[in-house]
């Protein structure tokens, strides 16, 4: 399985904040496939999202104050799920300042939300590393999320 932390920023890169998602998504390497990438548009993304090819068609997770909320371990089962069903490729895309269209959202697998305050994308990007590496741990049985 593939994951993808995409995200929509007009900045791009942040060196604070990108080495804190890099290292969780270099911890997430034994358990998936994971990369970031960042667009200047959602139209860019989405057009992105469109071309990736495998044997399955990628999910589209769309980080959205709308979204499921769900706890580190109902993350982990919806991950579970995908990957039992031969899910290859799962992108989670944090929108744009001005959040995701209507149509932008029918698109989307499914929207999650991180909770209803507002955070900034560089900050996002890193909960949600943190959060996917966590969820493959606690598939694995590995102690991390105990903190053991």
């Amino acid at each position: 399985m593939k994951i993808t932390v995409a995200s929509v920023a007009v900045r791009g890169r942040s060196e604070r904040f990108d080495g804190l998602a890099a290292g969780y998504l270099g911890r997430l390497r034994p358990y998936a496939e994971a990369d970031a990438q960042v667009f200047k548009t959602s139209e860019v993304l989405l057009a992105w999202v469109g071309r990736l090819s495998a044997r399955t068609a990628p999910l589209l997770v769309l980080l959205d104050q709308r979204g499921r909320q769900f706890s580190s371990e109902a993350l982990s089962e919806w991950l579970r799920g995908r990957r039992d069903e031969g899910r290859q490729h799962i992108v989670f895309a944090i929108g744009p300042a001005d959040g995701w269209s209507a149509q932008e959202r029918k698109r989307a697998t499914m929207l999650l939300s991180l909770g209803s305050m507002t955070l900034p994308h560089e900050l996002a990007r890193v909960v949600v590393s943190e959060q996917l590496y966590r969820a493959f741990t606690i598939l694995a049985g590995h102690p991390y999320h105990h903190g053991g």
